[in-house]
């Protein structure tokens, strides 16, 4: 479900930057095609990079440009390159057109600690999102779910004989390119390329095709000593906001990697200028595609929202997320079944591979993690990390955002 004003705050986040101007477009663009070059010296020099099911990707950007909708691709998260290296293994085709470029999020405490850094993540393509506590409801989740939405389905401000509590759940609904068993408002609604786009005062950057947006929802790399390595979090639900928030669906691809663990193993992370270097050279990385997920299963989700915004919207302030669709119990409940199902999909692939455990049970429980982080592992002392649970707070006091009077962890 869609409202008006966590569309407005995402405009308002990605404003912060000139990404209307087409100087920018061009400067983001360099600067993506430098760091992929780059990474693909790096990559295809010193590793063995093999992408498995390129085809399914192709497929799905091609039906998501097809169909004007968002592509969505939730991955696993192995270390500190998997963003970079993942981007660089995919083909040059993927590369050369702007709109193509994949976005992503980034931990605003690394990177965007300054200012050259903000500037250069923001050219890169990267939205800055706050941990510890902040949750899913921040401004950068908000510009994540505007850059799903084709502005051309947004024209919804004016539209005669609808109520203003009707807008949000009707601003889906006519947006739904699989299931037209509209409601007789639905024949208001004309939605154009040439529309005024009243609802935006002005879009927020340039784009001519779809939007690919590129997450890992676990939020922090995971990397497990044996026999639980390649292992994974539970998948947090801010990215069940991108999927039931957007004004359309997005085109939804599940992918697994492993190897990038053995290119920037986290035992390394306090060793000075190892940090910064490639390890294990000549390591095979395996990065596989998996099929799109069923339009309908995700459509089901969203119905599921839509009802509930249809029993919770607050008619005082139609125009945005009551306090109930935040925090509400079924609300919760919904967005982490939607994380869930999204995690089952991406352990699917996983679960393909042979040289691989089982994986634990344990792990897909958000409980879990959560008393095993706030313990600081003493909860479960036979699941040990490479390096450190970076998801304990005091692990990053050296970093800006750092507070010591705090409330502990919340992941």
């Amino acid at each position: 479900m869609s409202f008006q004003d966590v569309l407005k705050r995402g405009d308002d986040f990605l404003n912060d930057y000139p990404r209307t101007n087409p100087l920018w477009n061009y400067a983001s663009h360099a600067t993506c095609l430098f760091m992929i070059a780059g990474s693909k010296i790096i990559l295809n020099t010193l590793y063995k990079p093999f992408v498995h099911n390129i085809e399914k990707l192709d497929d799905a950007l091609a039906k998501a440009q097809q169909e004007k909708r968002g592509l969505l691709t939730v991955m696993n998260h192995m270390s500190v390159v998997d963003d970079p290296a993942f981007y660089a293994a995919l083909p040059w085709r993927y590369h050369f057109d702007i709109d193509t470029i994949r976005w992503g999020f980034g931990a605003h405490n690394i990177c965007f600690s300054n200012t050259i850094q903000s500037w250069f993540f923001n050219l890169g393509k990267i939205l800055g999102t706050k941990r510890f506590g902040v949750g899913p409801f921040q401004d950068s989740l908000d510009a994540a779910i505007r850059i799903l939405s084709p502005d051309d389905t947004l024209d919804l401000e004016f539209t005669p004989g609808v109520k203003d509590i009707q807008k949000p759940n009707l601003l889906q609904t006519v947006n739904n390119v699989h299931d037209q068993r509209n409601t007789e408002l639905v024949k208001f609604i004309k939605p154009t390329p040439e529309s005024t786009n009243v609802l935006m005062s002005k879009n927020p950057f340039i784009r001519s095709k779809t939007s690919w947006f590129h997450v890992f929802p676990e939020g922090f790399v995971l990397q497990l000593q044996e026999p639980n390595q390649n292992s994974m979090r539970y998948f947090k639900w801010g990215v069940s906001r991108l999927i039931l928030e957007s004004t359309r669906a997005p085109v939804v691809v599940p992918i697994f990697s492993y190897g990038f663990e053995k290119v920037a193993p986290e035992d390394a992370a306090d060793e000075g200028i190892k940090r910064w270097l490639p390890a294990n050279l000549g390591a095979e990385i395996h990065m596989t595609i998996g099929d799109a997920l069923p339009d309908n299963v995700i459509e089901s989700y969203r119905i599921k929202w839509r009802n509930l915004v249809a029993k919770y919207i607050d008619k005082s302030n139609p125009n945005d997320l009551s306090q109930e669709l935040k925090t509400g119990k079924k609300v919760e409940e919904l967005r982490s079944s939607l994380a869930s199902y999204l995690r089952e999909n991406v352990l699917a692939i996983r679960s393909t591979i042979p040289s691989f455990n089982k994986e634990d049970s344990r792990f897909k429980d958000p409980k879990f993690w959560k008393t095993f982080t706030n313990t600081e592992g003493m909860s479960d002392p036979d699941v040990k990390f490479v390096g450190k649970n970076w998801a304990i707070k005091r692990y990053q006091s050296h970093l800006p955002e750092y507070n010591p009077e705090d409330k502990p962890n919340n992941v």
